[in-house]
């Protein structure tokens, strides 16, 4: 009876750490970033890959009626659990703001910045898992 209880936790906890890092949805994104001809792109970099993942593709801030937009354009990422979307001051979050949850490890996207950051100081965006700390990449933007 004991060795049955424990294989049922050791086999239970090998499944928890092999599907940890997985996100949920990964469905291919590829929408129109609903830009129209009155967005300007201020800032964008490419990214890079963080010490916990690959990411690629570039993230560009529009600037469209007085309000700025984060786009992801030809972006891949690889799959974790609570992916999040950061504008930051640093390249690991310290100082950031959080847009959304991230849509989709790949596509196009497109998210709302709240307020009217500074980005001058709010360099990076960043692709970050939130609930193990974990930063999957970054993109260093500028004008």
């Amino acid at each position: 009876m004991k060795k049955l209880f424990f294989s049922t936790i050791i086999l239970v906890i090998g499944m928890l750490f092999l599907n940890s890092c997985k996100k949920a949805s990964t469905d291919f994104i590829d929408e129109t970033l609903n830009m129209d001809t009155t967005a300007v792109v201020k800032y964008s970099g490419d990214f890079i890959d963080g010490p916990y993942g690959t990411v690629s593709g570039s993230a560009k801030v529009y600037l469209q009626e007085g309000r700025y937009k984060v786009a992801l354009e030809n972006f891949m990422s690889t799959n974790g659990p609570d992916l999040k979307v950061y504008i930051s001051q640093e390249q690991y979050p310290v100082n950031f703001i959080k847009l959304s949850d991230l849509e989709s490890i790949n596509g196009n996207q497109l998210y709302d910045v709240p307020g009217s950051p500074d980005f001058t100081i709010y360099k990076y965006v960043l692709i970050h898992c939130e609930q193990y700390n974990h930063l999957f990449g970054s993109a260093l933007i500028m004008p």
